[in-house]
């Protein structure tokens, strides 16, 4: 079994995991080359760029702007490398990361360097962009780059205080936190997620340990404001936050932003909201996908079986690429 596929064995809920599907043939996926990556206050990331082999995909990745994948909370960057390496395929440089805290980011010990949710915006997420929007060996320099964003991946690119460094983003299950978002059958569990659950395991261990349906062990910083925001309407804008409201006015660039229906961890009304963010200043295309299409959930966007997806994501980014 590959590693995406073990992955996909532990993540979430069971009765939200993604299927397990047959490895894919060594030959068919590029594992990627390991890069060295920088956070915007100089910490060090792990990070992994995919390159094409064929010489006219090569050729088309060298006029385009490289892709950035921002992961989902919990999850390290090698749940991407199928839709990674497919991308690369495609004619892209494409680069994916693990936020301080997760995966190969992670330091020995407790040493979580000061991980909460808005410094993986601010910091991890927006150094990668810097970087890989500059850098010539990672497909860059023009100073733009493209974003694939997963959740709060999608969310946490209204945080960056460099917004024009993104040419455009595919926001895949991406929605507001907020529970009162969720259908009235759910939210009094989303509701003792946030207010009992998560603040009180992770005050007591130290950390929210991944063994309660979440992934990776999250440093405590980011589990506790991720409960944070999701208690506050407006979830993170919400409270006196006009500065993070300031920087989402200021995200022009497009979005074509996925909402699944059955998706237990951004419903449809979650993700309006967020893209309601984002519409008030940039053009937002939401692309609904009903049960009756796929049943894709919230991870099953970057599973080979929904390489339907990844194309039509494929011509948003190339209506993009050549900014």
């Amino acid at each position: 079994m590959d590693d995406t596929a073990s992955l996909d064995t532990y993540l979430f809920q069971r009765h939200d995991r993604p299927l397990v599907e047959p490895p894919p043939r060594q030959s068919s996926l590029d594992r990627g080359r390991e890069v060295a990556l920088t956070a915007r206050d100089g910490l060090a990331l792990a990070g992994t760029v995919f390159e094409p082999r064929r010489a006219e995909a090569r050729s088309r990745a060298a006029a385009r702007l490289p892709v950035v994948v921002a992961s989902a909370t919990g999850v390290k960057q090698r749940y991407y490398r199928p839709f990674a390496s497919w991308l690369a395929s495609e004619g892209y440089r494409v680069v994916t990361f693990d936020y301080r805290g997760i995966g190969g980011s992670r330091a020995p010990g407790a040493a979580w360097h000061g991980a909460d949710m808005h410094t993986w915006g601010e910091q991890d997420l927006a150094g990668v962009l810097a970087q890989v929007s500059g850098d010539p060996a990672l497909g860059g320099g023009r100073g733009k780059a493209l974003v694939v964003g997963h959740s709060v991946g999608g969310q946490l690119l209204g945080l960056q205080p460099e917004p024009a460094r993104i040419a455009a983003s595919v926001n895949v299950a991406s929605g507001s936190g907020d529970y009162r978002l969720w259908p009235a059958d759910a939210r009094w569990r989303m509701a003792l997620l946030w207010y009992g659950i998560v603040p009180s395991v992770t005050r007591v261990v130290g950390y929210l340990p991944g063994a309660l349906g979440i992934g990776e062990d999250l440093p405590p910083g980011v589990a506790l404001e991720w409960a944070r925001w999701c208690r506050t309407p407006g979830y993170l804008v919400g409270g006196p936050n006009e500065e993070r409201r300031a920087r989402f006015a200021r995200f022009r660039a497009p979005i074509l932003a996925f909402c699944f229906a059955d998706d237990t961890y951004a419903p449809p009304d979650a993700v309006d909201a967020m893209i309601a963010l984002y519409a008030a200043s940039a053009p937002v295309t939401k692309r609904m996908v009903s049960r009756g299409e796929a049943r894709v959930g919230h991870f099953g966007f970057f599973r080979e079986r929904h390489r339907a997806f990844w194309r039509e994501a494929k011509a948003f980014l190339d209506a993009h690429a050549d900014v």
